[in-house]
């Protein structure tokens, strides 16, 4: 999974263009308190920049993680590319992916010990990252891709005033019943494992249950892959997964409804970024429904990704997805 998105990712930057990369930086926030009342110790959100901020610092663009995705692997996707003048952008380490603070990386929380945090508590700490420490009181954009795409939701609604417009990419503003009962089966395995050895046991059911819901039944039996062969490699590549952070985040997907904090009947008037919602027909992660539904309630932008390749129609349609996000940027 993480390979074909560093595809699209690159397919994308190319479109928009971007050079001189910085190495990761990190923004330290002291103890972070959480939407729920406990507190990240030592709270750290990684990121990294790229291309020039303007004078006035209204060019950025954040791009936070997606599920599990590190900056590094966004990092790997970009190549020689040119004309960064227009825009600044910033990707960020979305809290429990192992970069910023993380389960598996916590010194004074480390493990299960560490808070469960939401979507929201990714958006609050990397707005406080953007105004206390890199100075940025306004953002050209949010987008994000899958659990990017649901921060850029929670955005919206967090702070509705901060960036001029959205890019929510295979995300969803709000669990779906089918979505829920996806990333419980993923979380069930790993939450009933007593100690290592369990967890990684664990983490290859889980590999088995993403894999199945990453593309869909039809992209996957028209491949001539031997099927046992498949199914080792994705159970060998799960050991290098850490269970925690992998829970961490699976508990912060389940949570997340942006309609928690703002009432359905008031988001049109709440909502006041220009919004873009792309989402994926066939898509069995991040059923469309429910952003099917926000993008009639505000009759804002879409586009509908209409082939077979289910959650990673990202990149089976990643040139017309570019040509179409790079207009939406700059007009």
């Amino acid at each position: 999974m993480k390979n074909l998105f560093s595809i699209f990712l690159m397919l994308f930057f190319v479109g928009i263009g971007l050079v001189r990369a910085q190495s990761l930086q990190f923004a330290e926030l002291g103890d972070f308190r959480l939407v729920s009342g406990e507190t990240i110790k030592d709270c750290k959100i990684a990121y990294r920049a790229y291309g020039t901020l303007n004078a006035e610092k209204t060019n950025a663009i954040l791009i936070p993680t997606w599920f599990t995705g590190t900056s590094e692997q966004l990092k790997g996707a970009v190549r020689s590319m040119i004309d960064s003048t227009r825009f600044y952008i910033i990707l960020t380490d979305a809290l429990g992916n192992g970069v910023s603070s993380s389960p598996s990386n916590s010194a004074k929380q480390k493990g299960k010990k560490f808070p469960t945090f939401t979507i929201a508590d990714m958006v609050n700490a990397q707005h406080k990252m953007l105004t206390e420490k890199l100075q940025i009181k306004h953002l050209h954009a949010v987008m994000g891709i899958s659990m990017g795409g649901m921060q850029t939701f929670q955005w919206t609604v967090s702070f509705p005033d901060f960036m001029d417009k959205a890019i929510s990419i295979v995300g969803t503003p709000k669990q779906s019943f089918n979505d829920l009962l996806l990333w419980n089966a993923e979380l069930q395995p790993i939450a009933d494992a007593k100690n290592a050895k369990e967890e990684k046991e664990a983490m290859k059911t889980v590999a088995l249950i993403h894999a199945l819901n990453l593309f869909s039944p039809a992209y996957r039996n028209a491949q001539k892959d031997d099927f046992q062969v498949f199914a080792d490699k994705e159970m060998k590549n799960a050991e290098k997964s850490n269970a925690q952070n992998w829970a961490s985040q699976l508990r912060a997907t389940l949570a997340h409804d942006i309609y928690k904090t703002t009432d359905k009947a008031q988001i049109k008037e709440k909502m006041k970024t220009n919004l873009f919602i792309i989402y994926a027909l066939q898509d069995m992660m991040v059923t469309p429904q429910t952003s099917m539904e926000l993008a009639d309630l505000l009759q804002c932008e879409r586009m509908e990704l209409k082939g077979n390749c289910g959650h990673l129609a990202t990149v089976c349609e990643g040139a017309e997805l570019v040509k179409t996000v790079k207009a939406f940027l700059i007009k």
